[in-house]
């Protein structure tokens, strides 16, 4: 059976490939000079839980890399800050901060909480955004009344108070942005938000803005429930966004060609079919979407429609050129289906100089090597896996970081938390993964914090592939559904 390499094998037998880089808590190994960490947690107010960062998003342009993450989270919702990370120089060093005028915590913000960063830039008007969700605490719960942008015109170096997205009385959720960087595109600089509105049942919003971020409109969209959105542009300009269903038991797709004012759908791209997360692991079957050089968009989720009896989750993936024709699901060959290894909570990447049968895709991901753990024994690592071509087969994994105690998280309503997702993202041919890490609590202060490697992650490709395979697993009955639809901030 086909099992992860360790990471004594990594450190041995491979230390010359700087690609395959570790850092762990542990004695086993000692490779944590191959990881760089990016931010710590410096916020002390008592309401939140210090010192945590969860959560990133990452983006790239040419040589600039802008990570973005939630900081000190608040075991209800949310976050005291949100916190940016930029690399100019393809990686090789950072500059780190906090977000400005969003929170009371960092430069007098209206808000008490923030959560769901996203990070996007726009070509055109040579700006950086980062979208965010601010939070106010009402009446012993919360709500996020809005969505807001935070503008950087230097490169990601500095940034200022934000700029809102959208604003009401209603309660808000999973926000995510991008915008249109193809010259060519008849709507080149338009940049897109996509959320939702609880009070409305998990309603799904989008909104356009054509001049850097300053100013929204809202899109007409049909009424459906989502969650988790993360749109994407192809080179015509044609914006698809695949999201979750409100309930989380379809993956499905809207599509806008006119610009962001009208999206048509949704079509349905799968049913999820997923095992639940031992440990009580925050955990969803969330999209990550990623697009290659030619347009044809990949989404990857966790799915257990190849295992038997459902027994533990694979990274599955479909792809389109449309936004409304998807190909069948199909498993990324991580382990053998009769492994005992649980994969979830993936972050893809696709290389934008790259596409169709050549296309460069990586895939970091958290796993349990054994599905059936419990929260005092599961051990969390982090796995990382490529495909030189498209995603017909792929190398073999290996292991980036860990093994963590579940008991070195963070706390939330929802259960402990490095994230809702990962984020990898490719600077200059090399991948970038940025992902949470922990360590052993110092009594009850935790540390959990961003990291990413020293060097970028080279794709090798390999043979591993996932041919003929087929669901063993029932749709029927077998769906990943909740029983109303999901709040998750």
């Amino acid at each position: 059976m086909l099992q992860h390499t360790t990471l004594r094998q990594i450190c041995a037998g491979l230390a010359s490939v700087i690609a395959l880089v570790i850092a762990t808590s542990s004695a086993e190994a000692q490779c944590d000079a191959r990881l760089r960490q990016l931010s710590t947690d410096s916020f002390a107010n008592s309401t939140s839980q210090h010192r945590t960062e969860v959560e990133p998003d990452t983006f790239v342009f040419g040589s600039t890399i802008v990570a973005t993450f939630q900081i000190g989270r608040f075991f209800d919702g949310g976050a005291s800050d949100i916190g940016w990370a930029t690399s100019t120089d393809g990686g090789a060093s950072w500059s780190k901060g906090f977000l400005p005028g969003i929170t009371k915590f960092q430069g007098a913000g209206p808000y008490d909480r923030v959560s769901d960063p996203s990070v996007a830039y726009d070509v055109r008007h040579n700006v950086w955004l980062i979208a965010s969700l601010p939070i106010r605490e009402v009446g012993g719960g919360i709500r996020a009344p809005a969505v807001v942008v935070s503008r950087s015109d230097d490169g990601g170096l500095t940034w200022a108070n934000p700029v809102t997205v959208a604003a009401t009385a209603s309660d808000l959720d999973k926000s995510w942005t991008v915008c249109d960087t193809t010259a060519s595109s008849l709507f080149y600089g338009n940049c897109y938000t996509e959320y939702d509105d609880v009070s409305a049942g998990d309603q799904l919003r989008m909104a356009t803005s054509t001049d850097g971020g300053l100013t929204w409109t809202g899109a007409t969209v049909a009424a459906m429930s989502a969650l988790g959105g993360q749109p994407v542009v192809q080179p015509n300009g044609t914006v698809i966004v695949p999201l979750d269903n409100g309930n989380e038991s379809k993956v499905q797709a809207v599509t806008s060609t006119d610009g962001g004012v009208n999206y048509a759908g949704p079509v349905t791209i799968a049913t999820i079919v997923a095992h639940d997360v031992a440990g009580n692991l925050r955990s969803s079957p969330l999209p990550s979407a990623e697009i290659d050089g030619a347009g044809l968009v990949y989404v990857v989720w966790h799915d257990c429609r190849f295992r038997t009896g459902c027994a533990s989750n694979d990274i599955v993936f479909s792809t389109s050129s449309n936004g409304t024709t998807w190909s069948p699901v199909s498993r990324v060959p991580i382990d053998p289906t009769t492994s005992t290894v649980d994969h979830f909570i993936p972050g893809l990447a696709v290389d934008k100089t790259t596409a169709g049968a050549s296309a460069h895709l990586v895939l970091t991901y958290y796993y349990y090597p054994y599905a059936t753990c419990s929260a005092a024994s599961c051990q969390l690592s982090v796995g990382f896996i490529s495909s030189s071509n498209g995603g017909a087969s792929w190398s073999a994994p290996t292991q980036l970081a860990g093994p963590m105690s579940l008991g070195w998280l963070a706390s939330t309503n929802q259960g402990v938390m490095v994230g809702d997702y990962i984020s990898t993202s490719f600077a200059g041919g090399t991948a970038y993964p940025v992902f949470a890490l922990a360590t052993a609590p110092s009594g009850s202060t935790l540390h959990e914090t961003m990291f990413t490697t020293r060097a970028g992650l080279v794709v090798s490709g390999g043979s591993l592939t996932s041919n003929g395979e087929g669901a063993v697993v029932s749709l029927r009955g077998a769906e990943f559904v909740r029983q109303a639809p999901l709040t998750a901030r």
